[in-house]
């Protein structure tokens, strides 16, 4: 299946839904949540209201702008984890509708909103706002990345910053191989606290804040966008073994940095047989 054509793209018309629902539903709830508004949907992971009716209201819109395409939440996937199945076919909407719900739930930035529009796997094109600022990053295959309707420079190698930053998400893996991976990091990055936000790490890499990113869980809604305005950018991103990033693969982890030359470094690292990450069975998809 081609890509969209440039006059059936929707950035406009997606950036004004995310302000709406942004200013209706999650911002009048930031540090406002009742008791009753917060609840585990798995253990250790929360969801709040703002989150549920978020997704409606995006969903409601995307499918007034797109009738007949499908459209993936990341709210209605953890009632039907089959809705998950087939989403790398086709063309496929991804809501990703209150990103850093934990730090959102306890009053304290970062959080956001993410969309993205993917075709066969392929971002081809995404949005990532961030409600407290408005601070909107768009990217569109093969057209360039903007942060709030400015270009973003596709970036060269990176003037390095030594030692590079990073910031690794394995807060999922057992404390011992967290401790592991952390320690042998340190011997060549400046390791760096996480912002326990997808949107957000995505926006640092690109505005220069960090240097690379790493993931241990893939869902769709967490990569696509940041994906799409990275790479627009002129940054990588891979799987942990070094597969190209394809929404619905099988590759497991994400490695995202913001030039090739960062991201080679990083991958002798996550490939490394002491770092413990490439060649484990772990399921890194939940």
């Amino acid at each position: 299946m081609q890509a969209s054509p440039p006059d059936t793209m929707f950035g406009e018309q997606v950036s004004i839904l995310m302000r709406e629902v942004a200013a209706d539903v999650v911002m009048p709830r930031f540090r406002s949540l009742a008791p009753g508004e917060v609840a585990e949907k798995t253990p250790g992971e929360i969801v709040t209201v703002a989150d549920r009716e978020a997704e409606a209201r995006l969903y409601a819109g995307l499918a007034a702008l797109d009738a007949g395409a499908r459209i993936v939440g990341e709210e209605a996937v953890s009632r039907d984890p089959g809705l998950l199945d087939g989403v790398g076919d086709g063309r496929v909407w991804l809501i990703d509708p209150l990103d850093g719900t934990a730090n959102f739930a306890a009053g304290r930035f970062p959080f956001g909103m993410m969309i993205a529009l993917v075709e066969d796997g392929e971002p081809i094109e995404g949005w990532i706002f961030d409600p407290p600022s408005g601070r909107l990053c768009h990217a569109r295959r093969g057209h360039g990345a903007t942060c709030d309707g400015q270009p973003v420079p596709v970036s060269g190698p990176r003037s390095r910053r030594l030692p590079p930053r990073a910031a690794l998400g394995s807060h999922f893996l057992e404390p011992d191989r967290r401790a592991a991976l952390h320690a042998f990091a340190a011997r060549t990055l400046d390791v760096q606290p996480v912002p326990r936000c997808a949107a957000e790490s995505y926006v640092r890499l690109v505005l220069g804040q960090d240097d690379i990113a790493l993931f241990q869980r893939i869902l769709p809604w967490d990569h696509a966008a940041g994906a799409l305005f990275l790479t627009e950018a002129g940054g990588k991103i891979t799987h942990w073994d070094c597969t190209p990033y394809r929404v619905g693969g099988s590759g497991k982890g994400v490695l995202a940095a913001a030039d090739a030359k960062l991201w080679h470094l990083a991958s002798g690292l996550v490939r490394d047989p002491v770092a413990g990450l490439v060649g484990r069975e772990d399921n890194l998809h939940a």
